[in-house]
């Protein structure tokens, strides 16, 4: 998917062309929800112009109320017309940075702060740090109501197709939708657990890739609602099978190419492969709570489920947290395992690059590869191959995020707090909760 580059006119003349009458302005809060403002088409000029505003102390690791008042600054380039339309007209969205009224970039925006590590990898002699996402959802039938409930759609698993893939059609007018707004998408499939789907788009350069991510997941829950559907992106909905997850395949560049690929390397690995994939290795349990932020993602992250459970890596098996695909050339990449589609995707890619750079900073070589099934080592022959678990609750991951100043660093201070303090009470709140599970254990047995 490429990114276009439109001038002011430009957007003016499609909109005329287009017949659009709303325009939508995006931005994701501190938790990775999509947020947006609604104005006719009569405020193209103030948008334009960097002149529309907002109250964002409505939103979530913003700002307090006394500092409400802040700015919508439209990325042109994400300028896009959807595909359905009212009667009325046509509605374009833009994806918007956040402003101060000073007119400096906010720091509580996520995608702002992605800008910002950004230029510190370019600073650092880099000029593009790619990201190829996998994300995976399921598809719930919904009451008379309109409500989601637990009843999947099909009971089909992986690459089945129809009968027992009934999910295919939604799927597929996702996969046409998307086309239609200029994805290029590479593959669909039904995946392992029942209900459960896969669509695979192109890599893009990190922003824009966030941004894909985010305009994903809404153009999947909104088809999935034309076939009485609903879509989640929530980790692991149900005991018992494979939750979802959202791989991260990524590669950095530099003026002569792909900065991992070395033919004469070990692997045809480069030096920079190495060090950036110490650099994960390194902060991998202190970036767990940033790509896997939600109470719920825990129950995902556990043996048996084909999740990521161990901080190792490989170029020949799944069972570690980070791989190392076959491709060579300019497709030479890493890929994060561990990371699940509840994550905010502008915290989630500047959370690894941050690592990596870390990585490449202080030259931080990579233990040797575990080419080893992980899940069928115990815990003697873990310890000896010097492989470590992964966080197993938000709890225990927010105190290793908390360790870790390079992780504090890739939020920025304003998003670190927020962002500690939110999940601090989201988990003591679920702590105190008592579970079904409970009462059919101990109610009778004490």
């Amino acid at each position: 998917m490429a990114k276009p580059e439109y001038s002011k006119d430009d957007i003016r003349q499609m909109a005329k062309d287009e017949n659009v009458k709303f325009l939508r302005l995006m931005f994701t809060d501190l938790f990775g929800t999509i947020k947006n403002v609604e104005v006719p088409i009569s405020q193209l000029g103030k948008l334009l112009d960097n002149k529309l505003m907002f109250d964002g102390s409505s939103i979530d690791g913003f700002v307090r109320i006394e500092e409400s008042d802040m700015y919508l600054y439209p990325d042109l380039s994400t300028w896009m017309i959807f595909p359905w339309s009212t009667e009325r007209g046509k509605i374009a969205r833009v994806i918007c940075e956040v402003y101060t009224t000073e007119g400096k970039p906010f720091r509580g925006d996520p995608r702002n702060n992605l800008i910002r590590v950004l230029d510190d990898m370019r600073k650092a002699g880099f000029t593009d740090f790619n990201i190829g996402p996998e994300p995976e959802f399921f598809l719930f039938k919904m009451d008379e109501n309109g409500k989601p409930t637990t009843e999947l759609n099909d009971k089909g698993s992986y690459f089945d197709m129809a009968p027992m893939d009934l999910g295919e059609n939604c799927r597929r007018e996702i996969v046409l939708t998307l086309e239609e707004m200029g994805f290029d998408v590479e593959a669909a499939h039904h995946e392992v657990a029942p209900g459960q789907h896969e669509i695979d788009f192109k890599y893009a350069d990190a922003l824009t890739a966030a941004d894909n991510i985010q305009t994903f997941k809404l153009v999947v829950k909104t088809i999935a609602r034309k076939y009485g559907l609903y879509a989640t992106f929530m980790p692991k909905p149900l005991a018992g099978i494979n939750g979802s997850g959202m791989h991260l395949n990524m590669s950095l560049f530099h003026d002569q190419g792909n900065a991992f690929y070395d033919k004469d390397g070990e692997m045809e690995l480069s030096e920079d492969a190495y060090h950036f994939l110490g650099g994960l290795l390194k902060h991998a349990r202190s970036f767990t709570a940033i790509c896997n932020p939600i109470v719920n993602s825990y129950k995902r992250l556990v043996p048996g489920y084909e999740a990521p459970v161990y901080v190792a890596w490989s170029g020949s098996n799944r069972s570690p947290l980070i791989r190392v695909p076959n491709s060579r050339g300019l497709s030479t990449r890493l890929e994060v395992r561990s990371v699940d589609p509840a994550a905010n995707p502008y915290l989630a890619i500047a959370a690894v690059l941050e690592a990596g750079l870390d990585g490449l900073r202080n030259k931080l070589a990579p233990r040797e590869a575990i080419d080893r099934n992980i899940y069928r080592m115990d815990a003697e022959e873990r310890q000896e191959n010097h492989i470590t678990n992964l966080p197993d609750t938000l709890h225990n991951a927010l105190k290793d995020l908390a360790a870790d100043d390079v992780m504090r660093n890739a939020m920025g201070d304003h998003l670190y707090q927020s962002f500690i303090e939110a999940k601090n009470l989201e988990y003591n709140s679920y702590r105190t909760q008592v579970s079904e599970w409970e009462r059919d254990q101990y109610l009778e047995l004490y």
